[in-house]
């Protein structure tokens, strides 16, 4: 009996957790909200009609229907008296400061309301022109910032074209350096052949000169004087055999 009690004591006793949404803004709002018939309020700037300085005019309408025009007159004239007859509401001296102070009330409102009033209006516009002024910056800001990211969209699309057109100018590059190799590689290679086949015609014409000059010096050492003596004299008769004929 006495857990069943101290079980329904906590359980009356624990706390009622209230949540509310942090936002007011709907999420889907043009699938979830009827903008056109039903548009959202709009926070007034000025206060609503009064009536005696401080009835409201709902009040009145709120009565029209059910008592007619002079019904919330009766109905607060009748109230007052009954207060004040049954004394419910006490007229004391307070309540006749009360009265002093209302029309101290009136008189200044009346007199510095429409100055102060305007001071203050001038005020809430400065800050509600700073504040649209903040918001008309701040989505400008962010347009800009959109088109930047287009542009910069864009310019990354053309970069591929860059990067295309640069693939081509490093292969190019590539195949340029390519055949000046095989052109150094050519050169040097004729060079080299130059080289041998200049050293070959070299050693041929060494070797022919000295093969001349050998057999020359073998000749002339194989030649008697009498054998040179009879060899002149028979150039110079064939030479005086051939000058009648040519003459």
């Amino acid at each position: 009996m006495l857990s069943r009690l101290a079980t329904r004591s906590l359980q009356e006793a624990r706390p009622v957790v209230l949540v509310r949404a942090t936002s007011t803004t709907a999420v889907r709002a043009a699938e979830e909200r009827d903008e056109v018939n039903f548009p959202r309020p709009v926070r007034p700037v000025d206060p609503g009609k009064v009536r005696l300085g401080f009835i409201p005019e709902e009040w009145f309408q709120f009565f029209y229907p059910k008592t007619g025009v002079t019904g919330p007159y009766v109905f607060g004239v009748g109230l007052t008296t009954y207060l004040c007859s049954k004394e419910i509401y006490v007229m004391e001296h307070e309540y006749y400061s009360g009265l002093s102070l209302l029309v101290m009330a009136v008189f200044a409102v009346k007199k510095f309301g429409p100055s102060i009033g305007q001071s203050l209006d001038k005020e809430i516009d400065a800050i509600e022109n700073d504040w649209r002024s903040y918001r008309d910056e701040s989505i400008q800001g962010l347009k800009d910032t959109v088109e930047q990211e287009k542009a910069a969209q864009a310019s990354a699309q053309g970069e591929s074209m860059l990067f295309d057109a640069k693939r081509e100018n490093v292969a190019l590059q590539l195949e340029a350096a390519y055949r000046e190799r095989l052109a150094t590689v050519h050169a040097e290679v004729k060079k080299k052949l130059d080289y041998q086949l200049e050293t070959a015609n070299v050693k041929t014409r060494l070797q022919q000169k000295h093969m001349v000059d050998w057999i020359v010096s073998n000749v002339k050492s194989s030649i008697t004087p009498a054998q040179e003596a009879a060899s002149l004299k028979q150039c110079i008769a064939d030479l005086k055999g051939l000058a009648p004929k040519v003459a």
